[in-house]
């Protein structure tokens, strides 16, 4: 049950991710502006940038040290989900469909979660803060 507490947010996250990512497209707001700015494809970088920041940040608080290929794994893990979804809108999502930048805006979110756990661990966990 320890590691529950650690990881439980990163599950959560990944569930809400599926969630919102696999509603019907007639449930989705639609506004000129956000579509304008390609906000969407902002959402997608931020939701898998904190699959990686949160899976992240649940090894540091367990382990006290993470490797850089645990990292590289996170973001291949949380690239290769973002991947899955396109396909499941694709396929099996009513009105949704696949979209190759939606993609990259989840592999780049997911190098970004990298960035944000180093500044995370930086500014919360080192000795010099505590």
């Amino acid at each position: 049950m320890k590691l529950v507490k650690y990881y439980a947010p990163a599950i959560l996250w990944t569930i809400l991710i599926m969630v919102l990512c696999t509603l019907p497209g007639k449930d989705i707001p639609s506004n000129s502006f956000f579509e304008k700015v390609h906000f969407d494809k902002i959402v997608h970088f931020c939701l898998f940038g904190g699959i990686v920041l949160l899976l992240s940040l649940a090894v540091y608080r367990q382990k006290r040290h993470i490797s850089p290929g645990t990292l590289v794994m996170f973001v291949i893990i949380a690239a290769g989900y973002g991947l899955a979804i396109e396909f499941i809108q694709k396929y099996w999502a009513v009105g949704r469909s696949f979209d190759m930048y939606d993609v990259i805006a989840d592999s780049l979110g997911a190098i970004a979660g990298v960035w944000l756990f180093k500044i995370a661990r930086h500014l919360f966990f080192s000795g010099k803060n505590k």
